[in-house]
């Protein structure tokens, strides 16, 4: 029953699946697929994370979902903006230094 359930699971993540043309995405927003670097305002700190799909997040790799509060954060901002994002820890300010794909 477990495996049959999980079978269903990946089903609907591939029948749900799109395939993103990053040629035809904004390039000066932060949106699914792009690698932000960005300013912790708090702590000084420069981190870089790739936008990714919930079902790709992994944080060891620097990979955020966009539906994580940081990700959600992030998304829609171009270079410049300041990111606020409400997370366990507090409110954490971003300022997004630069956009890639």
């Amino acid at each position: 029953a477990m495996l049959q359930a999980r079978i269903r699971d990946l089903q609907h993540k591939i029948a749900s699946a799109r395939v993103i043309d990053h040629s035809e995405l904004d390039a000066s927003k932060a949106l699914m697929g792009a690698t932000v670097r960005v300013l912790n305002k708090k702590t000084k700190k420069e981190m870089t994370y790739m936008l990714v799909s919930p079902v790709e997040a992994d944080m060891a790799h620097g990979k955020i979902s966009v539906r994580s509060p940081v990700g959600q954060a992030l998304l829609g901002k171009s270079v410049g903006d300041v990111a606020q994002a409400e997370v366990p820890a507090g409110k954490l300010e971003l300022e997004i230094l630069e956009i890639t794909r």
